[in-house]
């Protein structure tokens, strides 16, 4: 897979996880097998108003490239604006210029949608193309789009909706098969993935429901899309890249053993903790821990006392 001149070999994406995906996971997804990352969600208006915190969200590490900064509003100036700073390396010193620019428009919280951002842009076609045309504009990078199956059953446009994206200069379209109104319930729709796919000519990259690398090989097979993102399912398992490289390669796919694993959670608690300090890289770390250990014996007992830990000792 292609985006303009980013190399994706097997399609393998990281998918943006708010609150999950900084620095210290995706460099572990990346050391795992993910081929293209995304940022976690930034906000056009915090980059626009200078909010300090904001800049921290957007810093990566040169060994995460290629890697897409994804911005959140409704906008097309500020987003214009957003994107400029951070395709010219003028939002901070220490923020590297990305591979590409991603707009979220899939985003099925309340808070965002409720402000007219995320998945509420796919009720509004014409200006979620405005967006998407004035941040190209703005930039010299590839800007891609983050889109879901519709807003709810009744309107699945993401066909419709991805064509309008591509017109107005998107150059990949990451779909997650699933609506607005679904969030993260029910199953994803494999057939809007597909009818995506049919509809524009810039990459499609599939996303929801990915859990597996056989989960990965079949919506690839039933949808023609030329990637997938995996999101939730990469939290606890990095491996899952590796192990939908290998059986795309037709390699035994190896499960890792818990040996394995307790050395990547702690390779990750380090990580954090240099990122953000002790305190509250063990907070955050809870979550991540209950996801390495499911399916060991013992991990209901152990997610208790893990939710007791407050230093890295």
């Amino acid at each position: 897979m292609k985006i303009q001149n980013i190399e994706i070999p097997h399609g393998l994406c990281l998918a943006p996880l708010a609150g999950v995906s900084d620095r210290a996971f995706r460099t572990l997804c990346r050391t795992h097998g993910a081929e293209y990352l995304c940022s976690e969600m930034v906000s056009a208006a915090a980059i626009c108003y200078g909010d300090k915190k904001t800049p921290a969200l957007a810093r990566f590490d040169e060994t995460e490239m290629p890697i897409a900064i994804q911005l959140f509003g409704h906008d097309p100036a500020m987003m214009a604006e957003a994107a400029r700073r951070i395709a010219t390396g003028t939002l901070a010193e220490d923020v590297r210029i990305p591979a590409a620019i991603d707009i979220n428009m899939g985003c099925p919280v309340k808070k965002i949608v409720s402000n007219g951002e995320g998945s509420a842009l796919m009720r509004t076609p014409a200006l979620a193309a405005e967006i998407v045309r004035a941040v190209v504009k703005a930039v010299n990078l590839p800007v891609t789009v983050k889109i879901r199956a519709g807003y709810d059953d009744t309107h699945k446009n993401a066909p419709e909706l991805a064509k309008y994206l591509e017109d107005a200069g998107a150059s990949m379209i990451c779909i997650h098969g699933r609506t607005r109104e679904q969030m993260y319930a029910g199953r994803a729709d494999l057939s809007v993935i597909a009818a995506v796919k049919a509809a524009v000519r810039v990459p499609v990259v599939g996303n929801g429901d990915v859990t597996c690398w056989q989960d990965a090989l079949r919506m690839m097979e039933e949808t023609g899309c030329d990637g997938v993102a995996v999101g939730r399912a990469a939290q606890g398992n990095p491996w899952i890249f590796s192990q939908i490289r290998d059986a795309m390669a037709g390699r035994t796919v190896a499960e890792p053993t818990n040996e394995e694993k307790l050395d990547v959670l702690t390779r990750h608690l380090h990580a954090l903790a240099q990122l953000k300090g002790e305190a509250v890289a063990v907070r955050e770390m809870r979550r991540h821990i209950v996801c390495y250990v499911r399916g060991m014996r013992d991990a209901a007992r152990l997610r208790v006392k893990v939710n007791a830990i407050t230093e890295i000792d």
